[in-house]
């Protein structure tokens, strides 16, 4: 069982890693603050909850688990939150082209 849950832990790492990267490419690819802030928070987030899980998989102790778990929380709880003040900042601030979005719902205000 220890050697599947290795494998297993493994091929996480391996795919949280390559989530992760695939931020990193859409952060530097992505031309408009939306795209960017959208490649920064979704695989990003999910690459390391994947990574988190990975290393729980190999880790295995009472402790690390502990420390796991807070660093998963702590990571949901605040890159959706940075990237909506990111976002408002944004459009606030006149760096959004109005003409991409489909609706505007802060547009009367």
């Amino acid at each position: 069982m220890s050697t599947i849950a290795d494998w297993l832990g493994g091929f996480c790492l391996l795919a949280g890693a390559l989530l992760a990267l695939a931020a990193g490419i859409g952060v530097l690819r992505f031309p408009d603050v939306l795209g960017r802030m959208h490649a920064a928070t979704k695989p990003q987030v999910l690459g390391v909850l994947v990574l988190l899980l990975g290393l729980a998989l190999r880790l295995r102790t009472a402790a690390d688990l502990g420390m796991i778990a807070l660093i998963a929380v702590f990571q949901l709880a605040t890159a959706p939150v940075a990237a909506q003040m990111i976002g408002r900042a944004a459009y606030r601030s006149g760096r959004i082209d109005r003409e991409l979005l489909e609706v505007d719902e802060l547009a009367g205000r």
